[in-house]
């Protein structure tokens, strides 16, 4: 920098007059290409800023994370559960996240017993409704959510489904946005209606039902157990190397769906998952109140086979190497909730 005769960062910005690009500019795959656009410095008087002047403004005072956190002293102190019923709208952002920071600040990983805190918000939330929510905290949504839903979600547990008084079928219906469960780590989600696209992209770790998805559902997924109960758009499971996906294929055309890539699909057979499926749909049905859940529970065993198992290949092998060499497969990965 003292070379180029500046002292601070800030007096480098924007100087495209310094760089010395001539290599760049000459070499062979760049003839022919004109870069003056991308180098040009326009001049603009010393009242304009070309670089951070002002501290931003995200409004954190306003958020409505302060309103949980201060009903949640007690809980936060003691872990007293707590019950709380709010109103939210699309406005609020990333409800859940300051009040998961506090608890993962006094109580790390672990987190909270399971519903030590839960909240039950009525209205449409906005983009990142319970993000990174920690163990012990449960969000009940009833209404619809906007995108990254369960964005990293960290041992919580989400639920949305339709006000009661909703004339419209919610599993013909979107209920929430794009990217639901983006980077999931673990806890649970149950959704009663279609979600976007890229619902559980790189999920790692999340339980989650829902009852339709767009395109690319469960990308990259790593982790986890997703059920689909309904139709899924193009793409799915691309570069989905662990976890499983349970699909409901009344109309025989998911394999044209499938982004065959890196997994295989399979018939239901195994106890082990027909007992998954059985105990996240129940739960899909005792929190949401699901008819597409209940309809299947009353019949669940000439159902399964209308199920098709998403299994990563490369999942496969290590879950079998680890049962050669322990002797059984890890129990989280074979068996549904533990709880």
């Amino acid at each position: 920098m003292a070379e180029l005769g500046f002292r601070k960062v800030e007096e480098m910005v924007g100087r495209s007059d310094r760089l010395d690009v001539n290599d760049a500019i000459d070499h062979w795959k760049a003839r022919g290409v004109d870069f003056s656009q991308i180098f040009y410095k326009p001049q603009v008087p010393d009242c304009v800023g070309t670089h951070k002047v002002q501290e931003q403004d995200h409004g954190l005072e306003k958020a409505l994370d302060h309103q949980l956190i201060s009903a949640c002293q007690k809980t936060l102190v003691n872990r007293t559960p707590v019950s709380l019923d709010l109103p939210i709208r699309n406005s609020n952002r990333t409800v859940g996240t300051m009040l998961s920071s506090e608890v993962a600040r006094r109580y790390g990983n672990l987190g909270l017993p399971d519903d030590t805190i839960r909240v039950h918000f009525r209205g449409s939330a906005g983009q990142s409704f319970g993000a990174f929510l920690a163990s012990g905290i449960t969000f009940i949504l009833e209404g619809d959510a906007n995108d990254y839903i369960g964005k990293g979600l960290s041992g919580g547990k989400l639920m949305v489904f339709p006000p009661k008084e909703a004339d419209f079928l919610p599993e013909e219906n979107i209920l929430i946005g794009n990217v639901v469960l983006y980077g999931a780590t673990g806890g649970e989600a149950y959704f009663r209606g279609i979600a976007g696209e890229r619902f559980a992209v790189r999920n790692s770790g999340a339980y989650t039902v829902v009852e339709g998805v767009g395109d690319h559902g469960c990308e990259y997924m790593t982790g986890g157990v997703a059920v689909v109960l309904g139709k899924t758009g193009r793409n799915f499971a691309a570069g989905m190397s662990g976890g499983i996906a349970y699909v409901l294929d009344e109309e025989e055309l998911f394999t044209q769906c499938c982004n065959h890539t890196m997994v295989e699909l399979e018939p239901v057979r195994e106890y082990s998952d027909m007992n998954i499926l059985k105990k996240m749909i129940t739960r899909h049905y005792q929190f949401t109140g699901s008819t597409v859940a209940e309809k299947l529970l009353q019949d669940l065993k000439a159902m399964v086979s209308k199920f098709v198992k998403v299994m990563p290949v490369d999942y496969r092998r290590s879950l079998l190497k680890m049962e050669a060499q322990m002797g059984q497969i890890d129990p989280k990965q074979t068996t549904a909730l533990s709880h």
